[in-house]
């Protein structure tokens, strides 16, 4: 799994066998996780919970939201870079 970020104890990463999907990141606590919150990106620089499986807190997830849509542009990059080609959930 691609790690992308680390912030804090968080590790926001890429799971390699999901191609095909729209662009979004995984964040997980110290490590790559099976179980991870996943956050999709929008196409108009923004992003969505997709789900909270493990289990963050409000505040972190929203510190965490923030921080994907200031890098939004060098996620989507690096996306690009790793599956080939890029569409958004929204």
């Amino acid at each position: 799994m691609p790690k992308i970020f680390s912030f804090g104890e968080y590790v926001l990463f890429f799971w390699v066998g999901e191609n095909g999907e729209p662009v979004h990141i995984n964040v997980s606590v110290k490590r790559p996780e099976k179980n991870s919150t996943k956050i999709w990106l929008t196409k108009s620089g923004g992003c969505l919970l997709a789900n909270n499986d493990s289990h963050i807190s409000p505040k972190d997830l929203r510190n965490i939201m923030e921080f994907i849509t200031y890098n939004h542009n060098y996620i989507c990059m690096r996306w690009k870079e790793i599956f080939g080609e890029i569409s958004f959930y929204e």
